[in-house]
């Protein structure tokens, strides 16, 4: 594996169907996808010629499988569980992603007439996602330490952010670590000092709107920002209890939208 490197006599091989051109997102389990509607209501919207599926796969090890049986596929999306473990399949990887350890965006090129011969470059746009979206929210003269709830793969893009401005972090999760609180650690005190917490978990998503982290929200001010990186429901439990105490609120659609139209930049960039 390797970084991206500029010279790259790679294309993908021309579709008996035209121009037609495939993209994806792999996951599991996959529910009401994001992406999908994006993408396609953006191909119709600009009348642009490709399709957008959804590839429900258990195991990362049959992302084989996805490229080689889609040979038109150009460009896959990346979520849980696997941001982290399709690393291992890439040929190359981008330097902010290599960084932050985790992967959302991956863009195939194959040789001309060559379907079986392909090459994987991981990315990560959840990073300028949720920077551009967090940032206006932001009061330096209050926000200054952050708490991420979780330790998956977009949580490694959250922390880097918050590293980038300057902002003290650490991570919330049921076990223990030098990085980290657990959520029983989680007290007044602690949360008077972190007036930002990040939900990177996938708690609270729709069918289980009645679900929300495990943090004692009656501590919770109007200095508080709270940020969820679930978009459905629109405002979750976790949102909606940090609000009824006066919190600053926010969801993650706004950084999905962004994450996606970075994307699309990277698949379709020559």
């Amino acid at each position: 594996m390797n970084n991206v490197s500029k010279n790259n006599n790679i294309h993908p091989p021309k579709s008996p169907l035209g121009d037609l051109r495939i993209y994806g997102l792999i996951g599991f389990p996959l529910k009401h996808s994001f992406s999908s509607k994006f993408f396609i209501e953006k191909f119709a919207r600009e009348g642009i010629n490709a399709e957008y599926l959804d590839f429900e796969i258990e195991d990362i090890l049959k992302i084989r499988e996805v490229i080689l049986l889609n040979p038109y596929l150009y460009g896959l999306n990346i979520t849980i569980p696997y941001k982290e473990k399709v690393i291992a399949f890439l040929h190359e990887i981008s330097p902010e992603a290599e960084k932050i350890g985790a992967v959302n965006v991956i863009k195939v090129e194959r040789r001309p007439n060559d379907m079986y011969f392909y090459k994987l470059t991981g990315y990560n746009t959840d990073y300028i996602g949720f920077k551009n979206s967090i940032a206006p929210l932001i009061r330096p003269e209050i926000h200054k330490k952050a708490l991420i709830l979780g330790t998956g793969g977009a949580s490694k893009a959250v922390r880097q952010v918050f590293e980038d401005m300057n902002i003290e972090w650490k991570y919330v999760s049921r076990s223990s670590g030098n990085d980290r609180f657990t959520y029983k650690d989680l007290n007044q005190n602690i949360l008077h000092e972190y007036k930002i917490i990040v939900n990177c978990s996938p708690v609270g998503t729709f069918p289980n709107v009645n679900e929300c982290p495990d943090i004692p929200y009656e501590f919770l001010t109007p200095e508080h920002l709270l940020y969820d990186l679930v978009y459905n429901p629109a405002e979750t439990l976790f949102l909606k209890t940090g609000k009824a105490q006066g919190a600053t609120i926010k969801n993650g659609a706004e950084m999905l939208e962004l994450q996606a139209l970075a994307a699309w930049d990277i698949w379709t960039q020559k």
